[in-house]
């Protein structure tokens, strides 16, 4: 904490302080008055995509879907509007990440296989270690694949 003794060293604590705390609050100034970047469109596209006609596409696979549906016919990615708000259609977004870890469809990141790890331990504690135990090989065959590209 602050060391007393020396008057000092608490006079220059202060100060490192104030001035931490005044590059923060630069910062903070800076990131609000940053400019925001455009759109990666032009205006007539973004008309298009407004307009209630426009079919909504899959995420995974930019497949048009029909108006109401809950999984893309192509990939059968969940796709519903509210699939993460509601309980029962939940599970099969949840269903839909654990088969990505099991076919390696994902980004091999060492941030990423945490969130696997943490999130099958919180999820289903039980069940956790056989899926990890099918997990890390597909881990380890991704890094292998991404340090020997084709």
């Amino acid at each position: 904490m602050l060391a007393a003794s020396n008057p000092d060293l608490v006079v220059a604590q202060l100060a490192i302080g104030g001035l931490l705390l005044a590059g923060f609050w630069r910062l903070i100034g800076w990131v609000r008055n940053a400019p925001s970047r455009p759109d990666p469109w032009d205006a007539e596209i973004e008309q298009k995509l407004q307009q209630p006609e426009t079919p909504e596409t899959c995420h995974h696979c930019s497949t048009p879907q029909a108006p109401g549906a809950w999984f893309c016919n192509q990939c059968g990615a969940s796709v519903g509007p509210y699939n993460n708000l509601m309980p029962y259609v939940q599970v099969f977004a949840e269903g839909e990440v654990y088969r990505n870890g099991m076919t390696a469809r994902f980004r091999n990141r060492r941030l990423i296989a945490l969130g696997f790890f943490l999130m099958t331990l919180a999820i289903n504690p039980f069940f956790a270690p056989i899926y990890l135990c099918l997990l890390l090989p597909q881990l380890k065959r991704s890094r292998a694949d991404n340090k020997n590209p084709v």
